[in-house]
């Protein structure tokens, strides 16, 4: 299989380039400050190709590094768009135990600048890599953190320095490095993403698999693009090369049984490749194979970044063209209110399946005594097959844009995340009275335990399977009053979905999920029996609705048998516990911008 060139019998008078991989024979992977020293020898030969910049630092301190590859010494975001080329943003160990793509990249920084058949890949493109992304995990090294994982050792931690998972927090932007990578994000604007990983889970003959979203909630030409180009390039190219790709995240069905076939890959914006879809650019999930040794997955990594830049090269002008109309089509999405298209929130699996070749190694299924489940044990014998792969997606839950929302003042942390992405919003100039679409939600069901340093009401696979269901959202038009300085967010802007998403309540990844507006489900005041028994009493008496669906509760064992719940059934059901107005969503949805008095920007951010 081939491999990235390795330029250690190339003749060159000064110095010996292979990367810290290569010289280690793929046994480990260079540290931090080891990384950081080759890319800056880089920089000092090739000055006018490569340049590093920081992007912010990480939790712990440490810098967070960007690379930039040019042909031509333009380094300044603004010009090289101007001029027509592409920006691929290449994002590396998000994951710091899987660093396949940082070593990947590090040989292709150096042979796009060393090697004129390489170079030829940047005629069209800039290239901006993140080395290392999740930089304090990568320093917590060790080699038992990947038990699945066949080198190198030793390897980085999955969690960043508080233990959160970076590609869990796109959109709830908790962690400072994730504030920093919307920064760059918005400095390059890139029109192509790519996030390298390593899988986990089953096993088979593939050493590279890889995703591109091209569900109903991406702009249509880009999905067309993505289906007909870029998915079938990438693997003409990569099977070329030597390696063998499956053009697909590979997870199972029944990870017990792999007769069932194969999964659809859910993909929200709490990922990476979910957030940019958001953002209306395309991205692409890498996801090495974990038991392939160091060598064919960095091998395999660096040819997916090849195939793919290939193809950039050429389609850089059409790409282009379609992130525009993909950005336009965002900004109209709150221009028509009441009679703009659905949009989509929550997109699934159809649960159709198509049947695909797919070159898998042997297994065979046991009874577990350790488990006391069926488990597979498979062998490293390639079986090719035919299984069957969820190949269909639906659009499972929608809303209909308003013209914007507006976010009462005091839900600050909620306005935070809003200015951390970039959204355009105003703040509003007096007190405004005025109709106003708002939800109100019950039925709420919270974890036992954190997920991601929350509590949260998540929508969606192995999230909702393990914590519980969303609740409802009731939606209704009322007239409501807002003191000065609520935060407007109109929905003509280009980032129009990401503030959809983060405050409609059902979206997937939205603030009230992530436990953003928990407090408007809590309970401030109640009453004692003795006040609550004459209530009672006089409900039984007076109200024959209450009194039957009283008796139909009563039914229930553990309801009968608790006398504060059945005194705080009449409660619920009083005017004083309707006036605590539990469960208001406090967030309107506005049915037009023109009567409502703004200016803007509100936090420092352009309207």
């Amino acid at each position: 299989m081939s491999s990235p060139e390795s330029v250690r019998d190339a003749p060159d008078s000064e110095t010996d380039w292979a990367t810290p991989a290569e010289r280690s024979g793929y046994r480990t992977t260079p540290t931090f400050a080891e990384t950081v020293a080759y890319l800056e020898r880089l920089a000092r030969a090739y000055p006018d190709r490569i340049r590093l910049e920081s992007f912010g630092r990480s939790g712990e301190g440490r810098p967070l590094l960007a690379v930039v590859a040019s042909r031509d010494g333009v380094f300044d975001p603004a010009t090289v768009h101007a001029s027509g080329r592409a920006v691929l943003l290449v994002q590396n160990c998000i994951h710091s135990g899987e660093p396949d793509g940082k070593d990947a990249c590090l040989a292709l920084l150096r042979d796009v600048v060393r090697k004129e058949e390489r170079a030829k890949l940047l005629e069209r493109v800039v290239l901006v890599v993140v080395p290392i992304y999740n930089v304090d995990g990568h320093e917590r090294r060790s080699g038992f953190h990947r038990i699945n994982q066949n080198g190198p050792e030793p390897a980085g931690w999955r969690a960043n320095a508080t233990n959160l998972n970076l590609n869990r927090d796109y959109l709830k932007a908790d962690a400072p490095e994730t504030r920093a990578f919307l920064r760059l994000f918005h400095r390059w604007m890139p029109d192509f993403f790519v996030d390298d990983h390593v899988t986990d889970g089953a096993d088979f003959e593939y050493d590279v698999t890889f995703a591109i979203d091209a569900t109903p909630d991406v702009f249509p030409a880009t999905a067309e693009w993505v289906r007909s180009v870029v998915t079938p390039g990438i693997e003409r190219h990569v099977n070329a090369s030597g390696h063998l790709a499956f053009p697909a995240a590979v997870f199972l069905r029944d990870d017990a049984d792999p007769a069932q076939g194969l999964a659809f890959n859910e993909n929200p914006p709490r990922f990476s490749t979910g957030y940019v879809t958001l953002e209306n650019r395309p991205a692409l999930l890498v996801e090495m194979h974990m038991l392939k040794d160091y060598r064919t997955r960095v091998g395999g990594n660096y040819e997916v970044l090849r195939g793919l830049l290939e193809i950039l090269d050429r389609e850089a002008p059409a790409l282009k063209a379609r992130n525009r109309d993909a950005d336009e089509a965002a900004s109209r999405l709150g221009t028509r209110p009441g009679r703009a298209a659905d949009f989509p929130l929550v997109v699934a699996s159809t649960g159709e399946t198509t049947e695909v070749p797919f070159r898998g190694v042997g297994y065979d299924r046991y009874p577990s005594a350790a488990s006391g489940s069926t488990a597979v044990r498979y062998s490293r014998e390639p079986r090719a097959t035919r299984l069957p792969m969820e190949t269909r997606a639906r659009v499972a839950v929608t809303v209909r844009p308003p013209s914007g929302y507006i976010v009462p003042r005091p839900w600050t942390r909620v306005v935070d995340v809003l200015e951390a992405h970039g959204v355009a919003m105003r703040r509003t100039t007096t007190e405004w009275t005025g109709r106003v679409e708002r939800y109100r939600c019950s039925g709420m069901r919270w974890p036992s335990r954190p997920f991601e340093g929350r509590f949260p009401i998540l929508r969606g696979g192995n999230v909702e399977r393990e914590f519980g269901a969303f609740g409802s959202c009731v939606l209704s038009v009322e007239t409501m009053t807002f003191p000065e300085g609520p935060v407007v967010v109109p929905l003509d802007q280009r980032l129009s979905k990401v503030a959809i998403h983060w405050l409609e309540p059902e979206a997937p990844d939205s603030a009230l999920r992530w436990g953003f507006f928990d407090a408007i489900f809590e309970q401030k005041e109640g009453a004692e029996p003795y006040v609550l028994e004459p209530l009672a009493a006089k409900a039984l008496a007076s109200d024959p609705a209450q009194k039957t669906e009283f008796e139909s509760r009563l039914k229930d064992p553990a309801f009968a048998g608790n006398p504060g719940a059945r005194l705080d059934f009449f409660y619920e059901r009083s005017p004083w516990f309707a006036a605590q107005r539990i469960g208001e969503y406090p967030v309107g949805r506005l049915l037009s911008l023109e009567d409502v008095p703004t200016e803007g920007p509100a936090a420092g951010r352009p309207a």
